[in-house]
């Protein structure tokens, strides 16, 4: 059953990323074991167009976060700000909270 899933879930992100079916292996490893994953390449290697393909195959949602120097936290996990109309805090949940 894990195995049937994990085969459709590989040829689906085969159909967009060709050529790095090792890559693929190990994402989906990391997928199936409920890990977490890293992937660092230089730059026009299909990183992103991996994880898109990851999530466009699992159902999910997909959110990119570019590291700047000046990147806050609040700008990766959200911030509570004023709404002065309301007079209440409301949260903005940021790019990880997808």
């Amino acid at each position: 059953m894990i195995a049937d899933a994990a085969k459709k879930l590989r040829e689906n992100i085969q159909k967009v990323i060709v050529g790095k079916d090792e890559v693929i292996n190990l994402t989906l490893v990391a997928v199936l074991c409920e890990g977490h994953l890293l992937l660092e390449d230089v730059p026009g290697i299909g990183k992103t167009t991996l994880a898109r393909a990851l999530a466009a195959s699992l159902g999910a949602t997909y959110r990119r976060i570019q590291f700047t120097p000046d990147l806050l936290p609040s700008d990766v996990t959200g911030l509570n700000w004023f709404n002065q109309k309301k007079q209440e805090f409301v949260y903005r949940p940021g790019p990880v909270m997808s």
